[in-house]
């Protein structure tokens, strides 16, 4: 069934239940035959998707860039970059994805952009006090030495030195990321103007909603202070969840006083986005890449700001049932006081793997079915990064094949996101296990060992991990009513229910979970084991199940 773009729908709101599946366009499947992903290659693969219970696609920068962060260095936030195609496949794209009844998404990224965008070629051309280097934040010093304190996410400080026309050392530039990245500065009307262009820009080619990369980050502290634990500040950052310790209280202060994240000036410029998108027939959104406190998230998702904000925390959660309570708590508190959704997620571009993160091996593959069992009956929207459905795990790659620009900034004490990014196997023993039709190599190498993990072998293999996804993902649209947390009187057994009886647990111990004594006459819809069907005498440790009682 089709989506019509033209009028409102009044069926409920899609995104607030939606299943969201990430699409890494480099990394999904070749097209055209080059050896590198493409939307052609997204297209043909439509059906795919549709049949695996998604409601609506997300696709991360397919835009034209040098590629110095694979994509998310942008030179040109209103084209496609010829590796992926042309702007005619982006349209023929989102048609088609609107006649598999599949929404669209596509990333935004406003806090930078590529040196190679035709404005900072301007700025650093123009030189200092001009015009277009007002779009940027270009600041001069007395010394050698950056004009603050303030570092790089990806290592290092957060400025880079130009060169004048005559070899002399030049201004400063800010780029909370890469070097090849250089932030703009949104206390400038000329960029709060193009961004706008660039929203009705894919609105009018009729996506239907955004993810905005580092929506915390775009304003900036104009006095440009230093910080006073910069270092402290980059470990904050990879926070692992709110535990409630003193340690991570100290880690939240450090983000809430940085120069560069979550300041209250930022929602002026979602209220402007906002009411762009509200003239949008058929339920336009934006979801928020916020890492934020708790108590700052609702700012993000409020009828004058954006719809959602991505809940990180099962990115982190550790593999204990009452830290996994705790956090489902927090996720949807977070959120309750706009009357917002929640979302979850349990891997991205940006993260590892779940398999690797929860322990690799035969023990992670279970860990990593039952949470996803969990996550798919909780309430709010859910996002699947490609891959997650076939159970991968980060490629382990030789250090000569990284391009991960975290990994040359950190001169590889951080090995980066690479491995959770390599091209997906569809088909085959061997790679590129049908990627690709090409003999050239993959742009990053994907394992001599994935025959087992292919589309091809999993789809005929009842007990795998993509045919638990196709069925959770199709029966979590049936899951209504609000979580309840049932007393299991066992410290490593989580359960909750919602309405009609439906229930879920899941143990996190060592040893079985008798599920029969306490509801005798429970019948299993689903068990992350594939183990289905009628009575279940006990759960089984790293297993998570859906029944009714």
């Amino acid at each position: 069934m089709g989506i019509d773009q033209r009028t409102q729908s009044d069926h409920h709101i899609w995104w607030h239940n939606a299943a969201v599946y990430q699409v890494y366009p480099r990394s999904f499947f070749d097209g055209n035959g080059d050896a590198l992903g493409d939307l052609v290659g997204v297209q043909n693969k439509l059906p795919y998707l549709a049949a695996l219970g998604v409601d609506a696609i997300w696709l991360s920068p397919f835009y034209p860039s040098p590629q110095h962060d694979s994509g998310y260095d942008v030179a040109d936030p209103r084209g496609v970059d010829p590796m992926y195609g042309t702007l005619q496949d982006a349209q023929s794209l989102i048609n088609a994805a609107h006649d598999h009844g599949l929404r669209i998404m596509v990333d935004l990224v406003p806090n930078h952009v590529s040196q190679d965008h035709p404005w900072f070629q301007a700025a650093l051309a123009a030189g200092p006090g001009s015009p277009e280097r007002a779009r940027f934040h270009f600041l001069d010093t007395h010394s050698d030495e950056p004009p603050n304190n303030w570092v790089s996410l990806f290592g290092g400080p957060a400025w880079t030195r130009t060169t004048n026309p005559d070899g002399t050392p030049g201004q400063w530039y800010l780029h909370v990321f890469d070097s090849s990245q250089p932030d703009v500065n949104w206390t400038n009307p000329d960029v709060a103007e193009d961004w706008i262009r660039t929203l009705r820009f894919w609105l009018d080619m009729g996506v239907d909603g955004f993810r905005v990369d580092v929506a915390h980050g775009l304003v900036k502290d104009m006095n440009y202070s230093d910080l006073p634990d910069p270092v402290g500040l980059t470990e904050a950052l990879r926070f692992d969840l709110d535990d409630g310790s003193p340690e991570m209280a100290a880690k939240r202060l450090l983000i809430e006083n940085s120069g560069f994240f979550d300041r209250d000036e930022l929602q002026d410029i979602y209220a402007t986005w906002r009411a762009v998108l509200d003239e949008y027939a058929g339920d336009r959104m934006a979801v928020s890449e916020a890492w934020v406190p708790p108590h700052r998230a609702s700012r993000y998702v409020s009828p004058t700001s954006l719809h959602q904000i991505f809940g990180f925390d099962f990115l982190v959660v550790a593999w204990d049932a009452e830290i996994m309570q705790g956090t489902i708590l927090k996720a949807m508190s977070a959120v309750a006081d706009v009357n917002a959704p929640p979302t979850w997620a349990l891997s991205n571009h940006d993260s590892p793997r779940v398999v690797t993160r929860l322990g690799g091996g035969e023990v992670g593959q279970a860990r990593a079915r039952a949470l996803a069992v969990v996550a798919h009956a909780l309430p709010g929207a859910m996002y699947v990064f490609q891959g997650e459905e076939l159970g991968l795990a980060d490629a382990d790659l030789p250090d000569s094949a990284r391009q991960d620009p975290v990994f040359s900034r950190t001169k590889g004490a951080q090995k980066g996101r690479d491995g959770a990014r390599v091209p997906l196997p569809w088909s085959g023993a061997a790679p590129p296990y049908g990627f690709t039709e090409s003999t050239t190599n993959t742009w990053l190498p994907q394992p001599d060992d994935w025959a087992q993990v292919t589309v091809e072998a999993e789809l005929s293999d009842p007990r795998s991990i993509l045919n638990l996804y196709r069925t959770t993902l199709h029966e979590r649209r049936a899951v209504t009513g609000p979580v309840t947390f049932v007393d299991s009187g066992s410290e490593n057994v989580m359960i909750f229910s919602r309405d009609s009886g439906f229930h879920v647990a899941v143990n996190t111990g060592s040893t079985p979970w008798d599920i029969g004594a306490m509801f005798p006459n429970c019948s299993v819809m689903v068990s992350s084991d594939m183990q289905v069907g009628g009575k279940e005498e006990s759960l089984p440790p790293n297993c998570a199940v859906w029944f009714i009682a």
